[in-house]
């Protein structure tokens, strides 16, 4: 296992760690594309939509059109929800980070440093809540691909928790996606339990029956 370090956030690591979000939030749009194809309201209709010109016509030709069309039009989709998410994130507590988070009342970022070079990201803000009750949201939590299975993600979650625990928070919260699968094991693991889900706003993501996942860490007094 290599080396790491977690340190606070510097200037210098814009660009890497705006890089480091974008790519890591990309990853899913592969799953998510392979996700939507499987349901009803995809498959049927791309069914009819491939079978359709080949009984009428008798071209094959006509047929892998449709398929391919249709096909085209499910990845803009999905590939449009991330990138607008991506988009919106880079334009927004992204932008300045410094400012965002390192010169704000209970916000850090973090990252994860080894020989050099960042391993992993993760941020931490407070989230507001009508019942009073103080909730931490644990944020930009990424790790590049090459660098996963070293325990680098535990640490930097642990990172978030002992950060909300010192400024007396009752709860660490997140939300991911229904595709990431690996990160729904790592925060259980840590001790993180899944409260609810939702659909996301967006109506093509709904459309693609896209679900945020939401997890709570409680922390003890």
């Amino acid at each position: 296992m290599s080396s790491y370090y977690i340190r606070l956030y510097q200037d210098t690591d814009y660009h890497i760690v705006r890089g480091i979000f974008a790519r890591g939030i990309k990853e899913h749009i592969g799953v998510a594309f392979r996700h939507t194809l499987s349901l009803p309201q995809i498959w049927i209709p791309s069914l009819v939509m491939t079978w359709l010109p080949l009984l009428i016509t008798g071209s094959l030709l006509t047929s892998i059109l449709a398929v391919t069309t249709i096909s085209g039009i499910v990845w803009f989709i999905n590939r449009r929800i991330f990138t607008t998410y991506i988009d919106f994130s880079l334009k927004d507590d992204m932008l300045d980070i410094q400012k965002y988070y390192l010169q704000s009342q209970d916000r850090c970022f973090w990252v994860a440093e080894s020989d050099g070079e960042i391993v992993g990201t993760v941020a931490a803000a407070p989230l507001k809540q009508t019942d009073g009750e103080k909730q931490m949201e644990l944020k930009r939590l990424s790790v590049p691909r090459r660098h996963r299975k070293k325990g680098i993600a535990t640490v930097l979650c642990k990172t978030v928790i002992d950060f909300a625990r010192r400024r007396g928070y009752k709860a660490v919260v997140l939300d991911t996606s229904m595709y990431q699968i690996s990160s729904w094991n790592l925060y259980e693991k840590i001790g993180f339990r899944r409260t609810h889900y939702c659909h996301a706003d967006d109506y093509w993501a709904k459309y693609i029956d896209f679900i945020d996942v939401y997890y709570r860490y409680d922390i003890q007094d």
